[in-house]
């Protein structure tokens, strides 16, 4: 009984050790980023308010470096420098479920790297360096990057679609291009953004059925048509219905069609039904952290008879590490986007009429398992309500519908216009926005933005539209 009680009181005590040890590390912040360079350097400085144990390791085609920082948070005053001149195209983060800060340098081309965590001296503070050295792809073409970019990270991706790195060899026959006037350019074709466009149920599954007769699988699949019109009409972009008429489709069947067409956002269309016929309001939802845990864990498993393709890269071959950090990365991305467009078309839902709940709700429903895929889910309203279902049936209220859902897609693709699609960038004004703020946000110079915008003073209004240079 004694020992048993000292068992105990040592476990309370490794408790508590192990408590405080994990408080210590919740308290890391970055707070800032300094980016110089130099010839053939490039140097990122990560001021921190203590100490912290990085992970940094790079993953290719598209080549990326990732920064792993364990019990760290970003500080809301951290904003990303200009990248003109360095080897970085873009720099994003994600706070993960595992207490830890990922940050991650979308690159242009290969680079060696080393990192070092330096103590406070003099009047800087804790710090994470992380030192980028060219491996002379560009160098040797004397050529500014953007003009080389091209020809040089194909022949790097092909390298790194092997199953073991690039070796030094492999590397260095990139050097010996031949020369910049045997190159020729040509700007590439833009492309259509796509959303796929999924009205719930269809065939043999009618989904839920109102007081009046009125089914689920009805109702959205007019809905969906008129959003695929709005779609349609807007420049740059193309819908793609998963099913057009009253058929029956697996949910998997849903997911693959738009990996199929090559979608950029996959909108899920629903009514809800409930046992309490008061129950009322439109809902948007999300796939939840344990939907994309599972998910994750099934594709890991399945990986070498996965047609799934992750990015554009398929996880077939990978080794467990590997696909594991490409999922998680993948996963991240297409969660974040998918919550922002989520919380757009709920915002637009408002508009239209009584929402059930006022935030973005998460849930594992198959149709939004897409890794690579932003996805989202609209529960329109309850067809189990009398008054709610007598509004699905009217062709006008529909049309608002598909308007508000529309309106969220717009206002996210004028933010964020994927690679090589030709909708121009834009910027949708939101309280607290500064010119300078949105200056910094998409890494261009104040006077760049005024002059696109042909503004005279710094006044904003919520709702104005910024072309981003």
């Amino acid at each position: 009984m004694m020992i048993n009680g000292r068992l105990f009181v040592v476990r309370i005590f490794l408790s508590l050790i192990f408590l405080l040890s994990a408080n210590s590390w919740a308290a890391t912040t970055v707070q800032g980023l300094r980016v110089s360079n130099e010839e053939n350097k490039t140097r990122l400085v990560f001021d921190l308010n203590a100490t912290t144990r990085p992970n940094v390791f790079a993953l290719h085609a598209p080549e990326r470096l990732v920064i792993d920082l364990p019990y760290t948070q970003k500080s809301n005053s951290f904003t990303v420098p200009d990248l003109a001149n360095s080897p970085i195209k873009k720099i994003r983060s994600a706070k993960n479920t595992k207490n830890k800060l990922r940050i991650v340098l979308d690159l242009h081309y290969a680079v060696d790297y080393t990192s070092q965590v330096l103590k406070p001296y003099q009047q800087n503070g804790h710090r994470l360096v992380i030192d980028l050295k060219n491996k002379n792809i560009t160098q040797s073409l004397n050529l500014p990057q953007t003009q080389v970019m091209q020809p040089a990270v194909k022949a790097i991706q092909k390298a790194a679609a092997n199953t073991s790195p690039p070796t030094k060899k492999k590397i260095t026959s990139l050097n010996k291009a031949k020369p910049v006037a045997n190159i020729s350019y040509r700007p590439q074709a833009r492309r259509d953004i796509v959303i796929a466009i999924d009205a719930g149920h269809g065939g043999k599954d009618s989904g839920a059925v109102g007081s009046r007769g009125t089914k689920e699988k009805d109702v959205v699949l007019s809905i969906a048509r008129r959003l695929a019109k709005l779609v349609d009409a807007e420049l740059g972009m193309r819908a793609y219905l998963t099913r057009n008429s009253d058929t029956f489709i697996s949910l998997r069947g849903r997911i693959k069609r738009a990996h199929d067409q090559k979608a950029d956002m996959f909108i899920s269309i629903h009514a809800d039904s409930f046992k309490r016929k008061s129950a009322r309001g439109a809902s948007v939802y999300v796939l939840s952290e344990r939907g994309a845990s599972s998910e994750a864990a099934k594709m890991l498993a399945d990986k070498e008879n996965a047609s799934d393709l992750v990015g554009g890269i398929s996880l077939e071959n990978k080794d467990k590490l590997l696909a594991s950090v490409l999922l998680d990365l993948s996963q991240e991305a297409s969660l974040q986007a998918s919550t922002e467009v989520a919380e757009t078309v709920l915002s637009g839902l408002k508009r239209v009429g009584h929402v059930h709940k006022k935030r973005v709700e998460s849930a594992a429903f198959v149709v939004l398992k897409s890794p690579d895929i932003p996805s989202l889910l609209v529960e329109t309203a309850f067809i189990s309500n009398s008054q709610e279902e007598l509004k699905l049936r009217s062709p006008k209220h529909q049309q608002k519908l598909a308007r508000a859902i529309q309106s969220g897609i717009r206002n996210y693709f004028l933010r964020y216009p994927p690679p090589g699609t030709g909708l121009p960038q834009q910027h949708i004004v939101s309280s607290g926005d500064t010119l300078s703020g949105i200056a910094q946000q998409y890494q261009i110079s104040l006077a760049q933005l005024k002059s696109t915008n042909r503004l005279n003073n710094n006044r904003l209004k919520v709702g104005d539209v910024l072309k981003i240079p």
